[in-house]
């Protein structure tokens, strides 16, 4: 590994807007490649922490750029285009990803280190995060980023036998140009983000660009354990790239059954389909499978995704925090007999209605944030017991006691609901949920 040339990008003018996690390393990493950067962030507190580039509004006075770099976050269409974003547009400039600025730096440099991107409406990080352990098991150099961890213009530069592995949102697959992933994993659809895409059949849209520019001996890997997902597998047969089904639910490939049951950091149905695409990919690879085997069983999971944080008499405390729709808690809930359940946030479209058929499990619910009386609503209605308690330092020592009472063995926090209302994200929360619970297993003992 080492580090892009300083004139890869000279003579180029770029506006970096949005300088949070992965727009700050963006500008940065432009400069340093010797690009012209101009960068903004429309937050006075963003501003003041950004070092290392010239801060100027490219809204305002003369816009003659090449790129606009738009953080993912930031909207160029729906539900409103940002104002530097219809300037853009106007001129005819390119909004465009990090991610493809990476790409377009690796090619640039000569280096022919492939590209592999996962996507999906849960399940990516999981995915992205275990295909990086394959890859490191099997010494071949990789790095991993972009909306899991390190933003992709902070990935050092591979040499030619190198893997980039990309954990790609909606956001990000609508800005790229060039990129063309030499493997690439579309792992499932539910509702998310239709503020962004319209509709569903806008975000699926999104999601399948993931495949956009493949080449015959490419891979595309496609869940198959619903509606949506599997007419887009249907549809990409078509070629020109071999395309492989992955299903959790219905898995057959018994040297995956046999290596699972030594992977105690996947549990249940929908690991089961992260754990088939990330091996379908690592085979394309050319990862052998008793590489892949011994990778799966010493994989350590992801924090904020049913980790293990805690135990108290036998009750353990799992975070996962980054269950921010229902459909990612269900994956949790079906995992487990008996819970106490702390949840809310600001909800998606839908609330928890989608999780009824996993009420039975919960011995009792602990709602926090927001918009917990609408889930007090929801499970009213089907006689769960719950409580609003509106934080998670009052939620974590009630569902110990909780917990005591009901003989529930697992309290989960696992939200259904983004985190925005109550912190600066996901893994704040998460790390706030663990900090507690290990404080009480402190105390306990």
């Amino acid at each position: 590994m080492s580090t892009f040339l300083s004139d890869l990008f000279a003579g180029q003018r770029f506006a970096v807007v949005g300088l949070g996690k992965n727009g700050l390393p963006a500008a940065q990493a432009l400069a340093a490649m010797g690009a012209d950067v101009v960068a903004w962030d429309d937050s006075e507190d963003a501003r003041a922490a950004a070092s290392g580039v010239t801060l100027r509004d490219p809204s305002d006075g003369k816009f003659d750029f090449d790129v606009l770099v738009l953080s993912p976050g930031i909207p160029h269409r729906l539900p409103a285009p940002h104002p530097v974003a219809e300037r853009a547009r106007a001129a005819g400039v390119p909004i465009l990803a990090d991610a493809e600025l990476l790409f377009q730096a690796v090619r640039r440099t000569g280096s022919r280190a492939r590209f592999a991107g996962i996507t999906g409406t849960n399940g990516k990080s999981t995915t992205t995060a275990l295909l990086a352990h394959i890859l490191a098991e099997a010494g071949i150099p990789v790095a991993a980023g972009a909306n899991l961890g390190p933003a992709a213009l902070s990935l050092p530069l591979l040499p030619h036998d190198g893997v980039y592995v990309l954990e790609m949102s909606s956001y990000m697959l609508e800005r790229l140009a060039e990129l063309r992933f030499d493997a690439a994993a579309m792992l499932n659809l539910s509702p998310d983000h239709l503020d962004r895409h319209g509709d569903m059949a806008g975000y699926a849209a999104a999601k399948r660009a993931i495949f956009d520019r493949q080449a015959a001996g490419d891979l595309a890997v496609v869940g198959v354990d619903d509606v949506l997902s599997r007419g887009m597998a249907q549809a990409l047969r078509s070629g020109p790239a071999q395309v492989v089904t992955v299903s959790g639910p219905d898995l057959r490939d018994e040297f995956l059954l046999q290596a699972l049951r030594k992977a105690q950091a996947l549990p249940g149905a929908h690991n089961a389909q992260n754990a088939a695409a990330a091996t379908a990919m690592a085979r394309f690879l050319g990862v052998p499978d008793t590489t892949i085997a011994r990778a799966l069983a010493s994989f350590p999971g992801l924090p904020h995704r049913q980790q293990r944080v805690a135990e108290i008499d036998g009750i353990v405390f799992i975070n996962d925090s980054k269950a921010t729709n229902a459909d990612s808690a269900a994956r949790a809930l079906g995992c487990h007999d008996r819970i106490v359940w702390i949840a809310g946030g600001m909800q998606k479209e839908g609330g928890i209605v989608p999780l009824a058929e996993y009420f039975p499990r919960i011995a009792r619910a602990l709602l926090i944030g927001r918009d917990a009386p609408d889930f007090a609503a929801t499970l009213a209605e089907h006689r769960v017991a719950h409580e609003i308690i509106g934080t998670l330092e009052a939620a974590v020592p009630a569902a110990l006691q909780a917990a005591r009472d009901t003989g529930a063995g697992v309290v989960l926090l696992s939200p259904a609901c983004a985190s925005w209302d109550q912190f600066t994200g996901y893994d704040q929360r998460g790390d706030r949920f663990a900090e507690l619970a290990r404080s009480l297993a402190g105390e306990a003992h």
